[in-house]
């Protein structure tokens, strides 16, 4: 998922009367004939793949796999769905019951763990008929493995019942536990079916309907994840995503006739309904979730990746008909992707992307799904506004393939090596294909966009989240579970301090070591369910050196680094110059700096201090006089939270910074004041 709010939220407008509105329209009509270019529809490429129906060999434990079977009725915003689900313990220990996520019941009412966590950000403000709720209205017990005494099939519908196992908040009912007449045993297996019916909210949290626009996540009764210490299903937070084990999805999804229909996987096949319906199948293996969309509006484009040594891949892009100029940036961003994730941790393995442009304001934007994601966009949005546009949205949900949907970590607890990772390479893919890309905000709400070109936005202080990280550095400890994070803050532990601190790596052993570290662990990893410990183990490994005095402060502590100038004297004695340089450690953290100072000859001398003390002084007697004195010139620690008292200079610089600043000032102040007299 995308987390741009972390460093930046557009302006919102106030409300305008219905005059003025009409006015805005018109101006803004004048406006697109110029800050769009022309429509060039996108070249098309051969008609989507269609699924074989041939099961390939496996690239994942596949031991839970589902069969699902869904009608929806846009009318109701209801849902109807029943699904079989083969299960196999892979785990030493039995299995005594399952174990369901319901995510949509934390949507039920206002006394769900997920809005009491939200609530302290943000008040939720809705009226009930915009809630959802999911209720299973069958469980039956199929088939079991050879060994046990089940006699299949067996309705366990009345042993069902909800466990809140993060906070015991009993009105909470986003689990549901299932107790079994016997233990699935180690290497056993069972098939369980169920029913259910579900109301689709109002778009929320990345999921339901606005208008004619429906988007589908989280919306089946899905198991936990059997573990060696048991079931690993959490409530749902407000904070963190999700986590489930790979297999086999073949999903059949009835809709209104006509409605384009987007989904996990490739589609099988279509049939026709007497009631003006249609059943569209999709199937996927070695996935471990399945998100879809349907809405009469969408506009279809397909293209193709092709790359010399990495698998081609088949792109389908839904866009609204609003964007359909922007159809060219949102396939070269999948490209970009695709290519530097595929250079650098390994190939895309399914062969096929569907990238979904969400409605105006439906708020499902910047989401990743197996094989699908969600973009982001704006309708005037400048050519040459690529962050918070659609290549930023589109390379970072592609990212989320690799981190997140091949390599499987468990989201509900260690977050950042999904989110924090790829944000990371999605700002260093970001960079090697766009990499001037300017400032912009919006002027009358999300409208008129007024884009700074005199700027732009470098990797390493925006796009990896400094500002938004500083804010948060000691809000919570990353080796917590992230559903523990602060609500408010917490995102910006997971993403900004995680993609800042391997930037740090990067700087400090040198892309080729990191990159060959991240691609280690990807190889090793992929299809599987990752801790941090195996990261921190590869990494040691594959850098050959022990970094475990750098994980320590990172992900185990919330420390702050801050490394800084305290003195710089340089006097004439004698005829020659004694110079005193005096460093300190204003943070907690630890971290080796160089410290230099330059000379008024030119020259310059370089210290190492390993950081551990409080403060170093250095000495030293020229013929020169001193200048300027730095710690970390080359700026090698991206997680130092203070940048500004990093030098001292005994040269006075003048009135650069203050006239910088003050035609900074102006621009804004002549932007407020041009927006408030085209409002009086």
């Amino acid at each position: 998922m995308v987390d741009i709010a972390a460093n930046y939220s557009p302006t919102v407008g106030g409300t305008i009367e219905v005059a003025m509105v009409r006015t805005i329209t018109f101006l803004l009509t004048s406006v697109a004939l110029v800050a769009q270019a022309p429509d060039r529809p996108t070249p098309q490429a051969p008609p989507l793949p269609q699924a074989s129906g041939v099961i390939s060999p496996p690239l994942s434990p596949r031991n839970a796999s589902y069969s699902i079977d869904a009608r929806l009725d846009p009318e109701t915003r209801a849902m109807t769905g029943t699904e079989t689900i083969t299960w196999r313990n892979i785990t030493s220990r039995p299995a005594d019951d399952l174990r369901f996520h319901l995510y949509w019941n934390a949507w039920k009412n206002t006394r769900s763990t997920f809005l009491r966590e939200a609530a302290l950000s943000a008040p939720i403000d809705r009226p009930g008929e915009d809630f959802a709720q999911m209720e299973v209205t069958s469980i039956k017990l199929l088939r079991a493995s050879q060994g046990s005494r089940v006699e299949a099939p067996l309705d366990l519908t009345s042993a069902k019942r909800f466990v809140a196992p993060d906070d015991g908040n009993l009105d909470d009912e986003t689990v549901m536990a299932v107790p079994l007449p016997e233990p699935v045993p180690p290497g056993g297996s069972l098939t369980i079916e169920l029913t259910w019916t579900a109301r689709v909210p109002r778009t929320f949290a990345r999921t339901g309907a606005i208008g004619n626009f429906f988007f589908i996540a989280q919306w089946f009764p899905k198991l936990g994840v059997f573990e060696e210490q048991g079931w690993n299903c959490h409530q749902f937070h407000s904070s963190t995503e999700f986590f489930s084990d790979y297999g086999v999805y073949d999903v059949r999804l009835t809709v209104p006739r006509g409605w384009t229909v987007g989904a996990t996987g490739v589609r099988r096949a279509t049939s026709n309904n007497a009631d003006r319906t249609t059943t569209h199948q999709y199937y996927q293996e070695d996935v471990h979730d399945f998100a879809w969309t349907t809405s009469p509006d969408y506009v279809e484009r397909t293209a193709r990746f092709e790359h010399p040594t990495l698998p081609a891949v088949t792109l389908r892009l839904l866009l609204q008909p609003e964007h359909r100029s922007q159809a060219d940036r949102h396939i070269n961003a999948a490209r970009t992707a695709l290519k530097h994730y595929g250079e650098w941790f390994g190939p895309y393995p399914y062969g096929h992307l569907t990238i979904v442009d969400p409605a105006y304001q439906s708020k499902v934007d910047g989401m990743e799904y197996p094989t699908l994601i969600t973009a982001g966009t704006k309708w005037l949005l400048p050519r040459e506004v690529t962050y918070s546009g659609p290549e930023e949205v589109v390379i970072h949900e592609t990212g989320h393939q690799w981190w997140y949907g091949i390599v499987g970590n468990n989201e509900f607890e260690d977050a950042w090596l999904d989110e924090g990772i790829n944000t990371f390479a999605a700002a260093r893919a970001l960079e090697q294909d766009y990499p001037r890309t300017y400032a912009e905000r919006y002027v009358f709400g999300d409208f008129v966009p007024w884009v700074f070109r005199d700027v732009w936005l470098r990797r390493e202080t925006f796009w990896n989240r400094l500002p938004g990280y500083r804010r948060a550095a000691k809000s919570d400890i990353l080796a917590d579970a992230a559903y523990r994070f602060n609500p408010v803050s917490g995102r910006a532990i997971t993403y900004n301090k995680t993609a800042l601190w391997l930037n740090t790596l990067e700087r400090r052993l040198g892309w080729e070591t990191l990159q060959r570290i991240l691609q280690t662990f990807y190889s090793r990893w992929r299809f599987k369910h990752p801790k941090p410990e195996n990261f921190f183990a590869v990494a040691n490994e594959v850098a050959g050196t022990n970094l475990d005095w750098f994980f320590d402060e990172v992900y185990r502590t919330s420390n702050v680094f801050d490394y800084g100038v305290q003195d710089l004297k340089s006097v004439e004695e004698d005829h020659r110059f004694r110079t005193t340089v005096v460093v300190r450690r204003y943070g907690e953290a630890i971290f080796p700096v160089d410290v230099v100072v330059t000379f008024k000859d030119g020259k310059q001398i370089r210290e190492h201090w390993d950081g551990r003390g409080r403060w170093a002084r250095y000495t030293y007697t020229s013929e020169s006089q001193a200048v300027a004195g730095q710690v970390d010139p080359e700026r090698v620690l991206l997680l130092d939270v203070d940048y500004t008292n990093n030098s001292k200079s005994l040269v006075p610089r003048g009135r650069s910074a203050a006239a910088k600043w003050s035609l900074k000032w102006m621009i804004w102040l002549q932007d407020a004041l041009l927006s408030w007299a085209f409002l009086a």
